[in-house]
């Protein structure tokens, strides 16, 4: 597995890398798999490839405020996302890995192998719902979705260590599906950061997911196609 640390400059341009290294891989079968991480510079919503904006942002304070509304490849609900969360993308083989291309199986993977680092740290940290990680008192810190292809999948989320929780509500509505252990709390009783610091969950990063080299290398072209092609646009952003 290979390794990018790599924030771009701009929201679109990270969203459309994570797409750009998913299609590459999906179109080459000897790319290597990939742990990407970076940080937003600054505070986005960012919703699922399937979600209605209007029902699950507060679109209108987010325009007021400046927070740009961008839809992400995979599934899954929308998330506030800035400084303070650090954010992960995997590119998996399909080929490598058969027993991933069941979505289940593909959640267990991933959160099993974070979740087991992270407890190394902070006992009792585990799967909830469908994708994701909490804390020993069912306090929520990760967030995650996936795009599976014929040949790869893209598995990215969250990490949350000094995030302003309060943003959360301000610019999210509630969500309209919840996981059952939520048991309807609002978004600063549900949420909550890792009482570790931004270089220690890199490594726990990186030790759940062991890479053998470090690249600066990333699909530049693809990833400004993608941007002037799909994110940069309201026919994608605003779809739903």
């Amino acid at each position: 597995m290979q390794f990018l640390e790599l924030t771009l400059d701009t929201p679109e341009e990270n969203l459309a890398l994570d797409e750009a290294l998913s299609e590459t891989a999906e179109g080459n079968p000897d790319f290597p798999e990939t742990l990407r991480i970076w940080e937003p510079q600054a505070l986005m919503v960012v919703v699922g490839r399937s979600s209605r904006v209007s029902s699950e942002t507060h679109s209108a304070i987010c325009r007021r405020d400046g927070v740009p509304i961008l839809r992400r490849t995979s599934g899954g609900a929308a998330i506030v996302t800035g400084v303070g969360c650090l954010m992960y993308a995997l590119i998996l083989s399909s080929k490598r890995r058969s027993g991933l291309r069941m979505i289940d199986r593909a959640h267990q993977f991933v959160l099993n192998s974070l979740a087991v680092a992270l407890s190394s740290r902070i006992p009792g940290i585990h799967r909830a719902g469908i994708s994701d990680l909490v804390t020993q008192d069912q306090l929520k810190f990760s967030g995650n979705s996936i795009r599976c292809r014929r040949h790869s999948l893209l598995y990215h989320g969250t990490l949350l260590y000094d995030f302003p929780i309060r943003q959360i509500g301000r610019y999210l509505a509630t969500a309209p599906r919840q996981p059952e252990y939520r048991r309807g709390r609002d978004h600063e009783s549900f949420v909550t950061n890792l009482s570790l610091p931004r270089a220690e969950l890199r490594n726990i990063l990186l030790q759940a997911w062991p890479v053998t080299e470090v690249t600066t290398e990333w699909p530049e072209q693809l990833t400004h196609e993608l941007v002037a092609q799909k994110y940069a646009c309201d026919k994608w952003n605003r779809k739903f």
